[in-house]
């Protein structure tokens, strides 16, 4: 039969054998928790030590960023090893650091995404094929990088939306940085009526595009003409233009359209409406008698 009273016994004994082995613990608990505390503050001022010091070094700011971070995970690390080791839990230790091998490698194949885009931004870190402040288009996304993280980057678009990219794509496919290259040229599909002078229309474009703003001085306008059209002779219009924040070429590029219809009404060039022949079909004579 089962005895009540010897369970009871069992249970009470364990019970102050544990009771006596916190108390017996208590001061290194106490000198545990000093040290993990003590830890987290010198990951703290590590940290800023190394935020002020790596400028010096490095340009490379998200590298900066990265290394401070890992340096102060580290510190935290030692401290609760130590705050573990303080405490008598030497396998624990032991075991933690096995199983975090093991767990590495399951979380590995489990989250393979999540650690492509994690090795990624640290390429990217490391490369910096753009940087905060940039204006970049991937896909169909045009913006302005607003924030780089190890596993997505934010990009806002001209629309005020946030779009967020993984990485693996960022460090992957194709994509436009229009901030380092700070001069874009700006071209314009232009038509002139067919009884207009074609020397005349291409001096005063390019009369009309020299003098917008932001133009870069040093490269000439271009005007080609293409092909004759239904109801114009089509050219194409370009000039450079200095490109230092997202609204320069929309800015540029608005300002040559008024620029050029300008210079046209000025000198009396044409842009011909499109032409268009409506047929009503064949009518029908009635005859009355």
């Amino acid at each position: 039969m089962f005895n009540h009273e010897k369970m009871i016994s069992l249970l009470t004994e364990k019970l102050s054998l544990w009771y006596e082995a916190v108390i017996k613990n208590i001061p290194n608990l106490v000198v545990a928790f000093v040290v993990l505390i003590f830890f987290f503050y010198l990951g703290g001022v590590i940290r800023k030590g190394v935020n002020k010091v790596l400028p010096k070094i490095s340009y490379k700011r998200s590298v900066n960023n990265l290394v401070s971070s890992i340096v102060n995970i580290v510190v935290i690390l030692i401290g609760v090893f130590t705050a573990l080791e303080i405490m008598g839990l030497e396998k624990t230790v032991t075991s933690i650091l096995a199983g975090a091998g093991v767990i590495g490698i399951a979380l590995g194949f489990a989250f393979q995404e999540i650690a492509a885009n994690f090795v990624a931004g640290l390429l990217i870190a490391y490369r910096e094929p753009y940087q905060l402040g940039d204006i970049i288009e991937i896909d169909t996304i045009i913006g302005q990088v607003t924030n780089i993280e190890f596993r997505i980057t934010c990009v806002t678009t001209f629309q005020g939306l946030e779009v967020f990219i993984p990485n693996k794509d960022m460090f992957t496919k194709p994509f436009i940085n229009y901030t380092s290259t700070p001069r874009r040229r700006v071209d314009l599909a232009v038509g002139v009526s067919y009884r207009d002078d074609l020397d005349k229309v291409e001096r005063v474009t390019k009369d009309a595009l020299s003098s917008i703003n932001g133009r870069i001085d040093d490269i000439p306008v271009e005007v080609f003409f293409e092909e004759f059209g239904d109801s114009s002779i089509n050219l194409s219009a370009r000039v450079w233009v200095h490109y230092n924040n997202g609204n320069a070429y929309f800015q540029a590029r608005h300002e040559a359209v008024k620029t050029i219809k300008k210079f046209y009404d000025e000198n009396g060039i044409t842009i011909p409406f499109p032409i268009r022949t409506l047929e009503f079909g064949n009518s029908l004579d009635v005859n009355k008698g």
